[in-house]
Order: C-alpha cells, then sequence, then structure tokens
C-alpha cells in the first residue's frame, strides 16, 4: 500500500485538530479540494481497515465521520467556485425507514461510502417508501441500502421492496439492509439482497454490486 498522506495520517489518526489545520494550509496554498477529498478519502480507507480488523469501534467511526462533516464544510465553498466534480464510483440510496429515527449506523455507512468514492444521496430518517422509490428511480442508483433499529419497523422494508417491484425497478437496483434487528431471517421476511451485518460489509457489497 501507497504511503499515506500527512492529511490521511492524521485522519486515520482522528487527529482532528491536525487535520483542520493542514486542510487549511492546503487550502490556502492553492491546493485543488478534490486533491484534499482524494486524501480524506484515503484516511477514512485506513479508518475501515483498522474497523474491519477491530482495532478501531462504532465510536472511533462516529468521530471520523463528524471530522469527515467538517472537512466537507471547510471544502464546500471551494467546489462550488470551482465546479469541480469526483469521479463517482457509483450511486448508493441510504435511508433509515419509516417510524424509525436513528441514524447513526446509516451515517457511518454513509461516511465509509464517501471516502470510497461513492456518491450518497441520504435521504435521512422516518423515510416514507415513495420516497425510497422516487429516488432510485431519479438517480439510477444499483444500490439501496435501509436501515432499522426498532424491530417492529423493518416491515416497512418489505413494503418498499413492494414498492419496487410494483414500480418495474425491483430488478435493477440491490437493496441491502442493515440495523441491530436485522439478519438473515429479516433479509429473507423482507425481499432484499444482502443483510450487511457491519458497515464495512455494506461498503464492499455496494464495491461489488459496482464492480
Amino acid at each position: 500500500m501507497a504511503e499515506l498522506t500527512a492529511l490521511a495520517k492524521a485522519l486515520v489518526e482522528l487527529d482532528e485538530e491536525q487535520v483542520m489545520e493542514l486542510v487549511k494550509q492546503k487550502l490556502d496554498a492553492g491546493e485543488p479540494a478534490m486533491n484534499i477529498i482524494k486524501e480524506c478519502n484515503e484516511g477514512m480507507a485506513g479508518i475501515g481497515k483498522r474497523f474491519e480488523d477491530g482495532v478501531y469501534f462504532l465510536s472511533e467511526l462516529i468521530f471520523s465521520a463528524e471530522i469527515l462533516q467538517n472537512v466537507m464544510a471547510e471544502l464546500e465553498p471551494h467546489l462550488k467556485e470551482s465546479d469541480q466534480k469526483a469521479e463517482s464510483r457509483g450511486i448508493v440510496v441510504l435511508g433509515t425507514v419509516k417510524g424509525d429515527i436513528h441514524d447513526i449506523g446509516k451515517n457511518i455507512v454513509a461516511t465509509l461510502l464517501t471516502g470510497a468514492g461513492f456518491e450518497v444521496v441520504d435521504l435521512g430518517v422516518d423515510v416514507p417508501t415513495e420516497a425510497f422509490v422516487e429516488k432510485v428511480k431519479e438517480t439510477g442508483a444499483k444500490v439501496l441500502g435501509m436501515s432499522a433499529l426498532l424491530s417492529f419497523t423493518y416491515p416497512e422494508m418489505k413494503t418498499v421492496i413492494d414498492a419496487l417491484k410494483d414500480a418495474g425497478i425491483r430488478d435493477k437496483v440491490t437493496v441491502i439492509i442493515g440495523g441491530a434487528p436485522c439478519n438473515e431471517q429479516v433479509r429473507e421476511f423482507v425481499g432484499a439482497d444482502y443483510y450487511a451485518i457491519d458497515a464495512v460489509t455494506g461498503v464492499n457489497i455496494s464495491k461489488q454490486v459496482y464492480g
């Protein structure tokens, strides 16, 4: 693996102060925002690896997501100025199903997907069925990720999948489900393609789908 840059290293080490300092220095020196995002993506990949290896846990992933959010807020105006667009690996639509307002797991998945180069369309929490279907249609996303932390809401996942069938687009999108009450039995019941036991699994499935 290539040697990490100072910025990517600082991100892997979760050194927020150093990350923000380096981002500001790079912007002041005229570094294109997309280059900075590329370095951050390498750092996020390193964080994902540490999580996979059991070195980092949920709290570290949440913290890394916060740091990345702050970096993106800093870069946003510069991205608009230069109208730079990263070459996306593919579009992934995410959301927590209707009746559930938990979003920590979903946000971690979104952060790791962004770090892996995907364009993430995050619909947020308590998402109605129609919103999932409309967004998949509109974006042409090949991956839809649905999250539920409350067991009584997972029938909502089935409702969404049935609605995708009714809309004639079920065979065009790979559906991944995740969240504490989910398992293989739930996946079978709702008719999803995959159950992701954790955020990294969700990212790896998305990579497979988009080849």
